[in-house]
């Protein structure tokens, strides 16, 4: 159940996405693939960090109108997307890529939080996760490291029924993400979560180059720890921002075109540097 090595020529700015799924994905992802639809819990209302910022009402998934706002119109043209920090947006062809969270964003769950259910473990590490996106736990590192050391031992097996039981996409993320690379722009996954996962959601949705932790896997069980890559160990929110503007760097744009869009508070960095942010279901 190791996760292969990633190429050895792989660029340091940007992990290409769509690499080869390893073998216990095989056979999953057929069963994953056609259970999207799940709706999102209500969610608060989300301010802005840099740009624009934008919250769905409870119960809408994804929407685009992020795109039928774009065309420097005011935030009252769009039903149900509340914009901020400005009464105008550029047109979408002033945009070069957009920039996704997974967990909660473009997927229903929080991935480590389904690991640590099935493996008995579900109310310690879910109360972790809740304080760490909140902001309550301002060390992302420490508390993803707190969280994992609960699941050392658990089966590597638990990784595939996640994928086929529990994972589904947010209503709206398939279509938003097509809109969005048939406009031209290049899309960045860049998650907190675990290459297992980003590499199904990369491949179906599209994206072009991923950021995230991959899991320490010894003798079909999990370590309790993540290898390190080539980037660091820990995609944290300074990853997130690191990788957006990695990632505009390798596009030849500017952070201003660029969309971040994702949930809790270790997105803030990468949406701070952009040039629209976009809280989706955002935390308080």
């Amino acid at each position: 159940h190791q996760l292969p090595p990633q190429p050895a020529d792989r660029p340091d700015a940007c992990d290409r996405a769509g690499a080869e799924e390893p073998q216990h994905q095989a056979g999953r992802q057929r069963e994953a693939a056609g259970r999207e639809g799940a709706q999102q819990p209500a969610g608060p209302s989300a301010g802005g960090a840099r740009g624009a910022a934008a919250a769905r009402p409870a119960g809408q998934g994804l929407s685009l109108g992020i795109i039928s706002a774009m065309p420097s119109m005011p935030a009252p043209t769009s039903p149900g997307l509340v914009l901020r920090d400005g009464p105008a947006l550029p047109p979408l062809s002033h945009f070069r890529l957009a920039a996704f969270d997974m967990d909660s964003t473009l997927i229903g769950i929080e991935c480590i939080d389904e690991i640590a259910a099935l493996a008995g473990r579900g109310a310690e590490v879910a109360a972790i996760t809740e304080a760490a996106m909140r902001g309550e736990i301002t060390d992302f590192k420490d508390s993803l490291r707190r969280r994992l050391a609960l699941l050392a031992g658990v089966p590597a097996t638990v990784l595939d029924r996640v994928l086929a039981e529990r994972l589904t996409f947010n209503p709206g993320a398939r279509a938003l993400c097509a809109a969005l690379k048939a406009a031209g722009l290049k899309l960045v996954l860049v998650s907190g979560g675990f290459t297992f996962f980003t590499r199904y959601v990369a491949a179906e949705l599209g994206m072009d180059f991923v950021r995230s932790n991959e899991l320490e896997i010894e003798h079909g069980a999990l370590t309790g720890r993540v290898v390190m890559q080539d980037w660091g160990d820990i995609c944290d929110g300074e990853q997130k921002r690191l990788m957006l503007l990695e990632s505009c760097e390798r596009m030849g744009c500017r952070p201003d075109q660029a969309i971040a869009v994702g949930d809790g508070a270790n997105d803030l960095p990468m949406m701070g540097a952009a040039g629209l942010s976009v809280a989706y279901h955002a935390k308080p």
